[in-house]
C-alpha cells in the first residue's frame, strides 16, 4: 500500500515506515503531522484520497547540501558568487489510513 502526498509544493510517493526529506515543517522532533493525500493505492487498485490520512513523525531538522550560484558576464569584469543551504525536515511515515 502506498500513497502520494503533497507538502512544500512537491509530491512524494510514500509507504509505511519510509523516511523522506521535505522542506521545513513547523514542529519539534518527535511530534506527529498529517500530510495532504492526493492518491492512495492498495494492491494496484486506486482509491479515493478524500478519506485517506497519512500520519508522519518528525525525526529531525537539518540543512541540505550547499548550492553555489555563480553569475558571470564575460568581458565586463562582472562576477558574483553566492551560496544557499535549504532547511529540511526528515519525516518517518507511521501509517496510511
Amino acid at each position: 500500500m502506498f500513497a502520494v502526498v503533497r507538502t512544500g509544493g512537491k509530491q512524494y510517493r510514500v509507504a509505511a515506515d519510509d523516511q523522506i526529506t521535505v522542506e521545513k515543517l513547523d514542529g519539534e522532533a518527535g511530534s506527529q503531522v498529517q500530510l495532504d493525500v492526493l492518491l492512495v493505492s492498495d494492491g494496484g487498485a486506486l482509491k479515493d484520497a478524500g478519506k485517506a490520512k497519512v500520519t508522519a513523525e518528525i525525526v529531525a531538522h537539518n540543512r541540505g547540501d550547499k548550492v553555489i550560484i555563480f553569475k558571470k558576464r564575460r568581458r565586463h569584469n562582472y562576477r558574483r558568487k553566492n551560496g544557499h543551504r535549504q532547511h529540511q525536515t526528515v519525516l518517518k511515515i507511521l501509517s496510511i489510513a
